[in-house]
């Protein structure tokens, strides 16, 4: 390796290691020896793709060792943890490419051997968009009906399955949740070829049908953290069948960051490096307390301390409000409230609990 690639990964590591903090390792399922162990290899020098997908597969090894052994409830925690683990290795690529998709797929087929040693009900699942279809994965509660079920999703790096811890603590509370990989995010975008481009508003919709054709699934609701905040906001506006929406540190009139990160996401969601159409594009999906109005309870948490979005990013999400708007607050809170995470969980799924619980 030359001096100049060792530079170059560097740069990389460290850029990684500002957007994949300590706290998001942990908040997203990373065992906390994993994470340290990825933070200081990538600090001496190692690819931090290429560790984390270590680290991933040496929990697999261990699960696949306990599932041989009939011991299944370690082989879903050692699943669990590379789980987390491959999704930050496939992270470090904003682009489609090779190595990205490769993670990807690997990311998938160990998602799939969970289900067989899930101490909760865990499949994936498809919601019909066009002639296309949207992915997600599904986690139920160990009750055979559910009081309701949340929507859950990130933004333009966090999708579907890295908020699987989440679904577990909304599991504990009888709801299920759908982990989706809206427009340009995950398989939908990498397999199904949906991007950024579309009517969001109607995709996401199309798991609240999911979820009313299925009588088991109960009262829909939905949660979008990042940019994802935006996108629900956009579909509670818009469908007055969900029942309550959390959004979790979001522009309500999105455009690209001042990074490079930021503008590779935003042009791999859309599908073109056009800056102008990117621009135009998050013109399209701004969202207007005039025109939208949000019906149903809203909950919208914001950090103090994060760097991307600040409180009045979020003021008209709950201008649109036309009943109940809770604003949580943390003064030290990160972005999406990484470093707060329990606390964060525990105060978003009671809520969901409460008001899903009375339709």
């Amino acid at each position: 390796m030359t001096q100049d690639d060792q530079t170059a990964i560097a740069k990389a590591n460290a850029a990684h290691q500002r957007a994949m903090s300590m706290p998001r390792l942990l908040d997203y399922g990373m065992d906390f020896a994993d994470a340290t162990a990825l933070f200081a290899r990538t600090g001496a020098g190692e690819a931090w793709h290429e560790v984390a997908a270590q680290l991933g597969r040496e929990r697999l090894s261990r699960a696949d060792r306990a599932e041989t052994e009939g011991l299944a409830f370690t082989a879903a925690e050692e699943r669990q943890r590379a789980i987390a683990a491959l999704v930050f290795a496939q992270m470090a690529f904003n682009f489609d490419v090779p190595e990205k998709r490769a993670l990807y797929d690997e990311l998938v087929s160990v998602c799939h051997a969970l289900g067989r040693v899930s101490d909760l009900p865990f499949a994936r699942c498809e919601a019909s968009f066009g002639d296309r279809r949207l992915i997600g994965w599904l986690v139920r509660p160990l009750s055979s009906r559910a009081a309701g079920t949340v929507v859950l999703f990130g933004g333009q790096s966090g999708w579907g399955i890295a908020y699987l811890p989440v679904a577990r603590a909304l599991a504990r509370r009888n709801l299920a949740t759908l982990l989706v990989e809206g427009p340009g995010q995950g398989e939908t975008r990498m397999e199904q070829g949906i991007y950024l481009d579309v009517d969001t508003d109607a995709a996401y919709s199309a798991w609240i049908d999911v979820i009313l054709d299925d009588p088991t699934l109960g009262t829909p609701g939905i949660w979008g953290n990042s940019y994802g905040g935006l996108w629900a906001a956009r579909t509670a506006a818009h469908d007055k069948r969900i029942a309550a929406c959390c959004v979790n540190g979001s522009f309500a009139t999105p455009g690209i960051l001042p990074f490079r990160s930021a503008f590779e996401q935003s042009a791999a969601m859309l599908g073109t490096e056009d800056r102008d159409a990117l621009e135009a594009n998050f013109a399209r999906l701004r969202f207007d307390p005039t025109a939208m109005r949000i019906d149903c309870p809203l909950l919208v948490l914001h950090g103090g301390a994060d760097p991307l979005v600040n409180l009045p990013d979020q003021q008209p999400f709950l201008e649109a409000a036309t009943g109940e708007a809770t604003l949580k607050t943390w003064p030290d809170g990160d972005h999406t409230i990484y470093n707060h995470s329990f606390d964060r969980t525990t105060l978003v799924a009671d809520w969901f609990a409460a008001r899903l619980a009375l339709r």
